[in-house]
């Protein structure tokens, strides 16, 4: 969560050192610092058109007389963190074609940490010299960790590369598609290009649609709540990009929501899955750490539409009932299953929902967690099997669980990224599993298999591959009230990872 100057200043006169730190300023003074924004980032023009004798970038000394560490100084005095930009080619994207990294990778690396660098967002411009985009951004990558400084890595090669199949391991976001402009087609296009790839985030690793154009003023109110609601339910990056010298009572009430924030910033960190989306009506559920589930209901059209869903289909289970807290109008309700707004044109309504009353505690000796109710669940396609492998589409559709050729009666059919999660009551003590990739794969697929309880990891199977027999996996939950069923995509991305916890246990006092 941050700024970013590009949408509002681009490479004009006024960007400069003092229009940084009075955005650092503005970021304490109207409450975005306590919001959860921390990161003050500029973007290209930074630089002086050529590097220095000894290679160096080196800061424009109109724009930046005290140099890019002084503004960082500042920016860190504020409890801030701060943010650089450069491109992985010759020149950056500006058509004054400032000095790019490819080729100085360690050693443009080595000098951002010694400003005090914590983001650095790499663009596509320039020359590759023919090296392709995976080359570039992982030579990048390996230079910033080789400071030792921890710098947040944002890879902006536009989407071209399908980075979402292979940027997990390279970078911590990914642009999944061009420049976001001031407008709703743009917003709206990018939303839907977006959205599908939910299966590809990750912890750590985020599909980016590019920066906040709320504020800017080529949509209204409406569209631009629309717009936010629909960004913190991607688990995008919240970069605002309009200018806070400026930004209206109506704008910050926009950027601060704090309700729809804590969607978008969910330690959980599962993207949102679009449910349905018919004549321009979307519904998209999130679930979050808590057990509750965000619920968006998006009307795409001109005109005002009903747009509904349920409990079940938003993965609530089969609670009573439940309440619904609209985080726009804060209003408060309940409801027996339905989950129903009318939506205004370009609106969107965002409900937190939760279930009425508590899980129970598994009973008293060892039981297999197939037959718990889960308290919440989360899986990359399909819904999670029970006692059965993952086959995708619709609940049943899987096969007898089988690792490394050997059957199981009873477990879990899940798909990368999973999430599983099993109230314990504080009652507990043992859980175990034979975890690995099914072998409905073939020797496809390749996951990370981790058991988490009172958040930290209690047990993992490490990396498992279709090729791999099943690996045991013994975690102790004494005195947790939840164990977390964590499936993870590796390098090779989300496909085939079918992953079953076969014969998973769980033992109770």
């Amino acid at each position: 969560m941050g700024f970013n100057n590009w949408n509002s200043t681009h490479c004009r006169a006024e960007f400069t050192e003092q229009m940084v730190k009075g955005i650092a300023d503005l970021f304490v003074s109207t409450g975005l610092k306590d919001a959860g924004y921390s990161y003050v980032n500029i973007d290209d023009c930074w630089a002086e058109p050529s590097r220095d004798g000894n290679g160096d970038l080196v800061a424009n000394h109109t724009r930046f007389p005290n140099g890019i560490k002084a503004v960082a100084d500042y920016v860190h005095g504020k409890g801030l963190k701060f943010g650089l930009y450069t491109s992985a080619g010759t020149v950056t994207c500006d058509t004054q074609g400032f000095p790019g990294g490819i080729g100085h990778e360690q050693q443009d690396a080595n000098l951002f940490a010694s400003w005090g660098v914590d983001y650095l967002k790499y663009d596509n411009c320039g020359d590759h010299l023919g090296q392709s985009a995976q080359q570039r951004y992982t030579a990048m990558r390996d230079a910033l960790r080789a400071t030792g400084r921890p710098i947040l890595f944002s890879i902006c090669e536009w989407g071209q590369n399908s980075p979402w199949t292979w940027a997990q391991s390279v970078g911590n976001s990914w642009r999944t598609t061009g420049d976001i402009a001031d407008n709703w087609g743009s917003m709206l296009g990018i939303f839907k290009a977006n959205v599908q790839l939910a299966v590809n985030s990750q912890r750590g690793g985020w599909n980016d649609p590019d920066m906040l154009e709320v504020g800017n003023g080529g949509m209204t109110d409406t569209e631009y709540r629309s717009h936010f609601s629909l960004w913190s339910m991607m688990n995008s990056p919240l970069l605002i990009g309009t200018d806070l010298r400026t930004a209206s009572p109506a704008t910050l009430a926009i950027l601060t929501n704090r309700d729809v924030i804590a969607l978008d910033q969910d330690s959980l960190g599962v993207q949102a899955t679009e449910i349905s989306a018919t004549n321009g009506r979307h519904v998209l559920t999130k679930p979050l750490d808590n057990g509750d589930v965000a619920v968006a209901l998006f009307n795409e059209n001109g005109s005002t539409a009903t747009i509904s869903t349920t409990a079940t289909a938003a993965g609530l289970g089969n609670a009573s009932s439940f309440q619904l807290k609209d985080l726009w109008s804060k209003a408060v309700t309940s409801t027996t299953g339905t989950i129903s707004a009318s939506v205004p044109a370009h609106g969107t309504v965002v409900y937190r929902v939760s279930r009425a009353g508590t899980f129970t505690a598994p009973p008293a000796g060892t039981t297999q967690v197939s037959s718990l109710r889960a308290s919440m669940s989360a899986n990359g396609w399909g819904p999670v099997e029970i006692d059965r492998s993952n086959g995708e589409k619709a609940a049943g559709d899987g096969r007898t669980l089988t690792i490394g050729g050997t059957t199981y009666a009873h477990g879990l059919g899940v798909h990368s990224r999973s999430e599983v999660r099993y109230y314990l009551g504080g009652r507990c003590t043992t859980f175990q599993a034979w975890a690995g990739v099914d072998d409905e794969t073939g020797n496809n697929g390749a996951v990370a298999m981790e058991v988490w309880a009172s958040g930290t990891m209690r047990a993992t199977a490490g990396v498992v591959h279709g090729t791999d027999g099943p690996k045991r996996v013994t975690a102790d939950v004494t005195g947790a009230q939840y164990v977390n069923l964590a499936v993870l995509p590796t390098v090779d991305g989300p496909n085939y990872d079918h992953a079953d916890w076969a014969d998973a246990t769980i033992t109770c006092s």
